[in-house]
């Protein structure tokens, strides 16, 4: 029994059955006016829905009181941008009104009719009610009053959830849209997870180099040792701040640009970094890397810094060869090693492995390819990523 009334006490269903009133406000001024001609005001909904504002009026309202607080009520707020819209829109206001015609005629006639056999249930003839042939005795009356009380409350809820689905159907987004909320989604899931692969690679290679210079400085025991390792971690954790802030600032700032990141023009400083960390780093980079696209040329930035991370994280100071080379059409990027038992195999790879992930994840995005993993007794990160 809780669960039959349980409709009856959510306020939902009362603002649906206001929702199906208020156009009937219209209807009943013009019964004053002319109730010979009751199908004027639908006649006029035709031209009304097709203006592009109304979708968005009739949206509010359907948001606002056929599904209240509903953080995705699934209903456009948009304006009408195509025909098809436009008589979508038409066909809810006549669907409204219908169902509010419907909703109107019940509210008033069933609480009347349950009054009228009240009252010939109590001995009084009553000319209202419908019910042919001879007088009916007062208990069947009586019998009869649960009837009209159980139409209304199937009126009253009935009617709301159909509203509302037809409100879903027909006030849903169109098929442009829910394109635009796509790619709008599609845009935000991919600036979320550069942030991530961002934060990775500039504080994890600071990291990684500040651990790697602290257990060599505490190793060696040399004073002047000591100085340059604090100065190199000093360094990296600058450059770890001012990424950190930068990242920071896209988030707080969703419009702003990323050409503010560090681009291949820039690798000299990872390679002194990684130099400081102990490695031996023999670098070679050819071509004009100036004049390499700004998207590439940050991502390549980035395949390097997590090439070098990688690394210094799991082999130390051993020997690196570092290849970076522009041709016509191509962005070549490789980075060497001798691969030590510290050097993650596959399986470590698939445990972790982000980094490299990312490796991966950026040459795809601007159409490339990377591969990472044991090459002839190194191992290699090695990256192509097309200049257009």
């Amino acid at each position: 029994m809780g669960r039959f009334l349980r409709p009856l006490l959510r306020g939902t269903t009362y603002t649906r059955l206001l929702h199906l009133w208020v156009p009937m406000l219209v209807v009943s001024v013009w019964m004053f006016i002319d109730p010979s001609r009751p199908w004027v005001p639908a006649l006029v909904l035709v031209p009304l829905g097709l203006l592009p504002a109304v979708r968005t009026g009739e949206g509010v309202q359907a948001r606002l009181l056929l599904l209240p607080g509903d953080r995705d009520p699934g209903l456009s707020v948009a304006p009408s941008a195509t025909w098809r819209d436009r008589l979508r829109t038409v066909l809810w206001l006549e669907a409204r009104m219908a169902l509010g015609a419907v909703a109107l005629f019940a509210c008033v006639w069933l609480p009347s009719l349950v009054y009228d056999l009240a009252v010939g249930a109590g001995g009084q003839a009553s000319d209202d009610l419908p019910l042919p042939g001879d007088p009916v005795p007062g208990w069947w009356l009586a019998l009869l009053i649960p009837v009209p009380l159980l139409v209304l409350y199937g009126v009253v809820v009935g009617l709301g959830e159909l509203v509302t689905a037809v409100a879903r159907g027909l006030l849903g987004p169109s098929a442009a849209e829910r394109l635009a909320a796509l790619e709008e989604r599609t845009e935000q899931l991919l600036e979320r997870n550069r942030i991530a692969r961002e934060l990775h690679d500039s504080i994890g290679h600071a990291l990684t180099v500040a651990v790697v210079q602290a257990g060599a400085a505490r190793a060696a025991g040399d004073a002047d040792f000591t100085d340059r390792a604090l100065a190199a971690i000093e360094d990296s954790g600058r450059s770890a701040l001012t990424d950190l802030e930068r990242v920071l600032g896209v988030l707080r700032e969703s419009g702003r640009p990323v050409s503010e990141r560090p681009t291949l023009t820039e690798a000299g400083r990872l390679l002194e970094s990684a130099r400081a960390s102990g490695a031996e780093v023999d670098a070679e980079l050819t071509g004009p890397l100036e004049t390499v696209p700004g998207p590439v040329s940050r991502e390549g930035y980035r395949i390097l810094q997590e090439a070098l991370t990688n690394v210094l994280r799991h082999a130390g100071a051993v020997p690196v060869r570092v290849r970076v080379g522009v041709t016509d059409d191509l962005l070549h990027l490789e980075v060497r090693n001798p691969l030590t038992a510290r050097i993650p195999g596959p399986s470590s790879v698939r445990g972790r492995g982000s980094g490299l992930r990312g490796i991966r994840e950026r040459a795809a995005l601007l159409g490339g390819r990377a591969s990472t993993g044991p090459d002839e007794g190194d191992w290699q990160v090695r990256a192509e990523l097309p200049l257009r």
